[in-house]
């Protein structure tokens, strides 16, 4: 098989900085100069491995102690490839030869095998790199722990608004014209304002609501004061009914 290799030590220009170790290097020696793994041409790789090495020495680099020992057993391979090979007379079963660079190819192809796993695993973390998982929102302090009083839950809040709804839903018609909602937020607030001066039944905020769309409004409303503490969400023991009451800062959120 022709190779590839330079004619010269010269031609050489691998650093070994640039490889792994000493399988790396001679594993791309093989490639570079296109020949068959499972049919290396020994005296010409080692002499090139050996040239890499002299010529790293040569500038007064230091050369790690496992390529020394990679190239020990290279020359070792080559002084038992290049010896004569004793004639014998035909045996009709004859012993099974063993190849001295059998056990270096053996090497040589696990290697390959774990670096192209490497390089597998590598793609898919720069694949999963390019993807964005949006972090869990956090709930503001706040909201949790001025907000609601001790004993009322988002849960119990709930409770109460689905009740609120179902009521609405059996005083509506069955046939309504849909028109659009007029009806902001910002006007609910003043709404819930106005109306909690004092000690007020949760579901007495949305007497005046016409539609659904009203009482999400007003829900929204109640939330958002309750948020910066413009009122106070109490309920005295579970099942009762929630109670809203003017918050520490609801003279502030009137006049900020």
């Amino acid at each position: 098989m022709a190779t590839n290799l330079p004619r010269h030590v010269g031609d050489i220009t691998l650093h070994l900085q640039d490889f792994d170790g000493p399988l790396d290097l001679l594993l791309h020696l093989i490639k570079q100069a296109e020949m068959d793994i499972y049919d290396i041409e020994i005296s010409a790789i080692t002499d090139q491995y050996m040239a890499v090495l002299r010529q790293e020495t040569a500038h007064q680099l230091e050369v790690a102690g496992e390529y020394f020992v990679l190239a020990a057993t290279l020359m070792a391979i080559k002084s038992e490839m290049l010896l004569p090979q004793p004639t014998v007379e035909f045996d009709p079963e004859p012993d099974e030869t063993i190849d001295p660079r059998e056990e270096l190819v053996s090497q040589l192809l696990e290697y390959q095998r774990y670096k192209q796993a490497a390089a597998n695993l590598k793609d898919k973390e720069q694949e999963r790199a390019q993807a964005y998982t949006r972090e869990a929102m956090a709930v503001p302090t706040d909201l949790i722990q001025a907000s609601f009083a001790p004993g009322v839950s988002l849960d119990e809040l709930q409770a109460a608004f689905a009740a609120v709804m179902k009521r609405h839903h059996f005083s509506e018609p069955a046939t309504q014209t849909i028109q659009a909602e007029p009806i902001t937020v910002a006007e609910r607030i003043d709404h819930v304002l106005a109306t909690v001066t004092g000690p007020t039944r949760f579901e007495d905020l949305f007497a005046d609501a016409k539609t659904r769309d009203n009482l999400i409004t007003t829900l929204m409303a109640i939330l958002d004061l309750a948020k910066y503490q413009a009122i106070k969400i109490e309920q005295s023991a579970p099942l009762a009914p929630i109670i809203i009451l003017p918050g520490a800062k609801k003279a502030e959120y009137q006049h900020g």
